[in-house]
């Protein structure tokens, strides 16, 4: 409840709206990420409706100030070295009805790749767990949830899906965003 109040003030005074079908589980895309704010309005955006994501970040990081702050905000260490360890002990924690997210930055980092990362991919596959989209509009200030949809198989159609929606939704800097493709669509 204090996170929900929370979210909700903070969205308020700086004025974001929230929208979109709040989903109950799955692994979660990360708005495009083009900025540190990506990250904390989506965060926000949990919090308002009383999901915990979490977020599947590199155990490097888990150092000092960033470290604590990581934690409280729902970050796991993950072990590069054996991941599916990781995601296995957490599907295993969230087993019950709460509303419950994997979070995952597709791309990883700021910086303009060619391909995105395809670890939300794999896992939704692997796990059964459908992908949530989240994303930002920065003009018109909103942070929402957009579709969630069980993967097919096919890499391409189901990108196709991503790209469809993230057509308009750039984060903050358009400029640095780096449209969805695997390297798996060949």
């Amino acid at each position: 409840m204090l996170r929900r109040n929370l979210a909700r003030l903070v969205l308020g005074a700086v004025r974001w709206k929230t929208v979109g079908e709040v989903p109950t589980r799955g692994v979660l895309v990360g708005a495009p990420h083009t900025s540190n704010w990506d990250w904390v309005l989506t965060l926000l955006l949990a919090w308002r409706y009383d999901i915990t994501i979490k977020l599947l970040v590199k155990r490097e990081l888990f150092v000092g100030p960033l470290g604590w702050l990581l934690r409280r905000t729902g970050a796991v260490e993950l072990d590069r070295k054996n991941p599916a360890a990781t995601i296995k002990q957490l599907l295993e924690e969230a087993e019950g009805g709460d509303p419950w997210l994997l979070g995952i930055a597709a791309e990883g980092t700021r910086s303009r790749g060619e391909y995105w990362k395809s670890g939300f991919y794999r896992i939704s596959r692997q796990t059964g767990l459908p992908i949530t989209l989240a994303f930002l509009d920065a003009p018109s200030r909103t942070v929402g949830w957009g579709p969630t949809f069980h993967p097919t198989g096919d890499v391409g159609a189901d990108m196709d899906v991503l790209r469809d929606f993230y057509a308009d939704k750039t984060g903050f800097k358009p400029d640095g965003f780096t449209p969805p493709r695997l390297r798996e669509e060949g």
